[in-house]
């Protein structure tokens, strides 16, 4: 049996105790314990303790650390219990033990993956050009649950994902007018699928803007672009094979065919 000798409180931090005992041999620092272990153990100078209250008392110790630091990594932004889970075995703390932790987390409605991923969603619709296939992908990286997440993603239904892709393809389509309009919505198309918009959104809001065409300013890209492929093919081609060089550079960009004859007739034969 051990006696505790001296409890002092440490000087840089007054919630946290050194705890002395003496074996028989002299007093000497034993370990030092959050004022909630001391509490709950009922720890004061004069109490014997064998080994095996010891060996619990820090192993509590060693539990409430671990517990107080996850506080403090939550106190950041809301983690998922899997984000928990993978900081603790990063300190290399017993799987048994994080166990314990994220359960006492969850008892203390610190941890709720529903929630997490609710206010994921928000944040994710608030904030960046993401569809919601690319948000469930990353909650499943977090560790969130399939059913979760099924519950969940509708929060980002067909109207919220047709407004900011509308707005995506209007603010790109404002940035670029030197290539066919074709070619542009092919590609802000695309870009929308890899962002994780559905499919079906993506081709409604892409109808609208191909219902919005502006032919003058279609026609400028396209006698931007055929000024360029008259220089690039006049020097080797003439006559037919020149207006044939023209006509498929064009058409490969994505012109369509009327405005691409018109340049031919306008640029092309009056030369």
């Amino acid at each position: 049996m051990k006696k505790i000798t001296r409890i002092t409180t440490q000087q840089k931090n007054t919630s946290r105790y050194n705890i002395f005992l003496d074996d028989g041999n002299g007093e000497a620092f034993a370990f030092g314990v959050d004022e909630a272990v001391l509490i709950e153990f009922r720890l004061r100078k004069g109490l014997e303790l064998d080994e095996e209250t010891i060996k619990k008392i820090t192993q509590k110790e060693r539990l409430h650390q671990f517990y107080t630091q996850s506080i403090h990594f939550l106190s950041y932004r809301m983690r998922t219990k899997k984000e928990i889970y993978d900081y603790l075995m990063k300190k290399e703390l017993e799987p048994e033990y994080i166990e314990k932790i994220i359960e006492r987390l969850t008892k203390e409605k610190l941890l709720n993956d529903r929630e997490f991923a609710e206010m994921f969603i928000r944040t994710r619709m608030n904030t960046s050009s993401k569809g919601p296939k690319l948000i469930e992908q990353e909650l499943k990286e977090k560790g969130v649950s399939a059913a979760i997440i099924a519950s969940v993603i509708p929060m980002y239904g067909y109207e919220e994902q047709y407004d900011k892709a509308y707005k995506f393809m209007e603010k790109k389509l404002r940035q670029s007018t030197k290539h066919a309009f074709r070619k542009r919505m092919e590609q802000l198309q695309m870009n929308l699928i890899q962002k994780g918009f559905a499919s079906d959104v993506v081709k409604d809001v892409a109808s609208e803007f191909f219902g919005e065409l502006d032919t003058d300013e279609e026609w400028d890209a396209l006698v931007f672009q055929g000024e360029k492929l008259v220089r690039r093919h006049a020097a080797k081609f003439s006559g037919y094979e020149l207006r044939n060089k023209i006509k498929e550079g064009l058409y490969r960009k994505g012109f369509p065919f009327d405005l691409i004859e018109r340049f031919i007739e306008e640029q092309i034969e009056q030369e």
